[in-house]
């Protein structure tokens, strides 16, 4: 990511720096409401938000990223590969822990971080130096002439569209399937989905090199699912031979539907009347509304199962379930209408809630 296009994650979800884990969460599903595309159909600049929100928030939601992004800026998910090999002789340690063997890399080939991101992103480094001013990389290739790959070749990508690109962890795969015997040029790329494009299925093209690709994302594709491109991986810089791709799908959060095992999950709020006396309630599914019956007597946090309301299975086209999680919401701004009446409840309630505990000690 060049400097310029540096995205301030903490703006763009509308909090500081020093904003805990709640007030991140709790803006996120605010902004994420706000910019949805079901509440905004057609609306190419709210979709666009809406992703952006995602992002932000699947940095700043994870403590590990969050934790990255704050010390390394634009390149935490370069510094979190990095780091997660530990120092090493010759390497370059502080904050990141920059050392040897990281996903198959000998970053103790580096001299500095910036020897590190200048040959990530394909700039000549300011030091170390190869004769003609084309670095030369610890792996044997000069980095001018082609777009280099960490692992020493060419990957060809254009602009794909894919979060991330190539990862470190990828290419350490790569490494380790080398040393044993199988291909070397085989890549890994994450591909990036909001929840409506797993669920409904979508097409997604990209270019590599002067190729463009089309690639079909089938319905109810789930989180880190792999899709093979054959033929399509990185080229070899002397034999030409080319590797597969693997696409690992990653899901963008939203705002009301989350994944529980192979179901769907979700919170709607009920009043407490409701709760005591019953009701139907309109209930949001991935693909349309239903009505359901609140039974009553219902407690907050008691889930209720829609069968075949949830996510599509692989085969046929059976769902998973959706589980609606009931919470009970009191109103925050009461009439003197309705604050008399929920005071002549109280005064004329018969039950104690905590009778069954009123004994209880150590």
């Amino acid at each position: 990511m060049a400097a310029t296009d540096f995205k301030d994650y903490y703006a763009i979800l509308g909090v500081s720096k020093t904003a805990d884990a709640n007030d991140i969460k709790r803006s996120f599903r605010k902004l994420a409401r706000k910019y949805h595309p079901d509440v905004n159909p057609d609306d190419k600049k709210a979709e666009a938000k809406f992703k952006e929100v995602s992002e932000a928030y699947e940095v700043l939601g994870d403590a590990d990223k969050r934790k990255k992004y704050d010390q390394f800026g634009q390149y935490w998910q370069q510094a979190g590969r990095a780091g997660a090999g530990g120092g090493a002789p010759g390497g370059f340690g502080g904050p990141g822990g920059f050392g040897g063997g990281a996903g198959g890399f000998d970053f103790g080939a580096y001299g500095s971080f910036d020897d590190f991101i200048n040959e990530l992103l394909n700039r000549v480094g300011t030091g170390g130096g190869a004769a003609g001013g084309a670095r030369q990389s610890p792996y044997g290739y000069q980095q001018s002439g082609y777009q280099q790959s960490p692992g020493g070749f060419n990957t060809g990508f254009g602009n794909s569209g894919f979060g991330g690109g190539f990862s470190g962890q990828g290419a350490g795969r790569t490494a380790s399937r080398s040393a044993a015997g199988k291909s070397a040029l085989d890549q890994e790329a994450e591909l990036k989905l909001s929840m409506s494009e797993a669920f409904h299925g979508t097409q997604k093209r990209f270019t590599i090199g002067s190729e463009s690709v089309t690639v079909r994302i089938p319905a109810g594709v789930k989180p880190n699912s792999k899709i093979r491109l054959k033929g399509k991986g990185a080229t070899h810089p002397q034999t030409g031979q080319r590797g597969d791709v693997y696409l690992t799908v990653d899901l963008l959060p939203h705002g009301f539907f989350q994944f529980d095992g192979d179901n769907l999950i979700c919170e709607v709020p009920i009043a407490p009347d409701e709760a005591v006396l019953g009701a139907k309630v309109s209930v949001p599914t991935p693909d349309s509304q239903v009505t359901v019956s609140i039974p009553a007597g219902v407690k907050s946090g008691q889930s209720l199962r829609l069968r075949g309301k949830g996510w599509p299975k692989k085969k046929g086209k059976e769902r998973t379930d959706l589980l609606v999680k009931v919470v009970i919401t009191p109103p925050k701004n009461l009439s003197s209408e309705e604050k008399s009446l929920y005071e002549k409840i109280r005064d004329s309630r018969s039950s104690d809630p905590r009778k069954e505990i009123s004994n209880i000690q150590l």
